[in-house]
C-alpha cells in the first residue's frame, strides 16, 4: 500500500495538508469494495477503475485506488484501465511531481518510491510530462497544470511547453479538458490560472476576454472580498460568444447564466452580494436606483401610485435618460409636481 498523489507532492514542497484535504492509496491486488466495506465507514464503489472512495469521520476523504496500467485507444478519449503494478500506476500519471509514493511495507516502514524522477521535479518546482505524447493523448493534463501552477507556485518544464500545441491540437476531441477548465473556476486564483495558460501559448482555451474580468475577481479575492466559483463562471459566460454552448460544455447549470442576468438588471442588491460585485465589473457607470423607500421619502402617496413612479423611473432608464440616482431624484421631483391632487 502506498499514499500517493497530491498528499505526498505537497508535503514534499512543504505545503499546509489542509490545501490537499483528500488522500489517495493506491493497492496492488486488493478486492477494494471488500476493503471499503470492511471500514464500516460511507464509501462510494467505482466499477469502471474497480477504486473506491471512502468518507472520514472529519468528512474528509480516502480514494482507494486499485494500481493500474492505461492505455488511450482513442487520442482524446478515456483511457482503458488494466490492473497493474504500483511501478506502472505511477508511470501512467500526469507529471513527474505527481507520481511520488510513500510506500508503506508490511513491517511498517516508510520510503519514498519514485520510478520517473519526480523528486528532482519537486526541488526545481517544475512540471513535466512523463511521455512525449501526454498532452496528444489527453490535452485537459495541459489545463490541470496551470491549475497546479498558479496554486502552488510551479513553472513549466521545457517539455510541457513543446506540447502545447498537441493540446490545442486536440482539445476539442477532449471532452475532459472542460471539466479541467471548470475545475479551474473553483481555484483559489482562476485568473492566475488562466494567466498561465496564456502564457504557455494556451490564452485561447477560456475565451480570451475573460482575462481581465478574472484578474479582476482575483483581485478582489485579494482584498478579502468573498468571490465564489459562480461570480466567476458568470464573468466567463458574459464574454463568451456562445454563452449557452459553453455553459453546456462545462456542466455550469443555470446558477451562473441568472446570476449574470441579475447583475445586468437594476435591481439593487446588498454590497458584498455576488450580483453588485459583477455589477461594479461589468457595469462600472451603473448606480442603484431609487428604491420604493426612496420614492415615498419623495412625497409620492403611498399605494399603487408608488408602483407607478418605480415604472416611470424604469422607463427613464431604459430610454438612457437619467445617469445617476441624483437624476432619478430630480425626475421624480417634477413627476410629484405634475401628479394631480388627490
Amino acid at each position: 500500500m502506498a499514499l500517493v498523489g497530491g498528499a505526498v507532492r505537497d508535503g514534499l514542497l512543504g505545503i499546509a495538508s489542509n490545501t490537499s484535504p483528500d488522500l489517495d492509496l493506491a493497492i496492488e491486488g486488493a478486492d477494494l469494495q471488500a476493503l471499503a466495506t470492511a471500514t464500516g465507514l460511507p464509501f462510494t464503489f467505482h466499477a469502471a477503475f474497480g477504486n473506491a472512495t471512502v468518507t472520514l469521520p472529519d468528512n474528509r476523504t480516502v480514494d482507494l485506488i486499485r494500481t493500474r496500467r492505461e492505455t488511450y485507444p482513442v487520442a482524446g478519449g478515456n483511457p482503458v484501465p488494466e490492473p497493474g503494478t504500483l511501478t506502472e500506476d505511477l508511470q501512467r500519471r500526469d507529471f513527474g511531481l505527481n507520481a511520488l509514493a510513500l510506500v508503506l511495507e508490511p513491517g511498517g516502514e516508510l520510503h519514498l518510491l519514485d520510478v520517473v524522477g519526480g523528486l528532482p521535479d519537486i526541488q526545481a518546482r517544475v512540471l513535466r510530462p512523463l511521455h512525449s505524447g501526454s498532452f496528444h493523448e489527453d490535452a485537459s493534463r495541459l489545463v490541470r497544470a496551470a491549475r497546479l501552477a498558479a496554486r502552488l507556485d510551479l513553472a513549466a518544464h521545457p517539455d510541457l511547453l513543446a506540447q502545447v500545441p498537441d493540446a490545442l491540437k486536440m482539445a476539442e476531441q477532449t471532452p475532459r479538458l472542460w471539466a479541467e477548465l471548470r475545475l479551474l473556476l473553483a481555484e483559489p486564483r482562476p485568473g492566475r490560472a488562466a494567466r498561465m495558460l496564456e502564457t504557455w501559448g494556451a490564452g485561447q482555451l477560456p475565451p480570451p476576454a475573460s482575462l481581465p474580468l478574472l484578474d479582476a475577481l482575483d483581485a478582489e479575492k485579494e482584498q478579502g472580498v468573498a468571490v465564489n466559483f459562480q461570480t466567476y463562471a458568470a464573468a466567463l459566460l458574459h464574454v463568451a460568444p456562445n454563452p449557452a454552448d459553453l455553459a453546456a460544455r462545462l456542466n455550469l447549470g443555470e446558477k451562473p447564466a441568472a446570476l449574470l442576468a441579475r447583475a445586468l438588471s437594476d435591481t439593487p442588491y446588498p454590497d458584498g452580494s455576488p450580483e453588485r460585485i459583477l455589477r461594479r465589473l461589468l457595469r462600472p457607470d451603473a448606480y442603484t436606483p431609487l428604491t420604493g423607500r426612496d420614492v415615498v421619502a419623495l412625497g409620492v402617496p403611498a399605494g399603487q401610485q408608488i408602483g407607478a413612479a418605480l415604472a416611470y423611473l424604469a422607463g427613464l432608464r431604459a430610454a438612457g435618460q437619467v445617469q445617476s440616482a441624483e437624476d432619478e431624484r430630480a425626475a421624480l421631483r417634477q413627476y410629484v409636481r405634475n401628479l394631480p391632487p388627490s
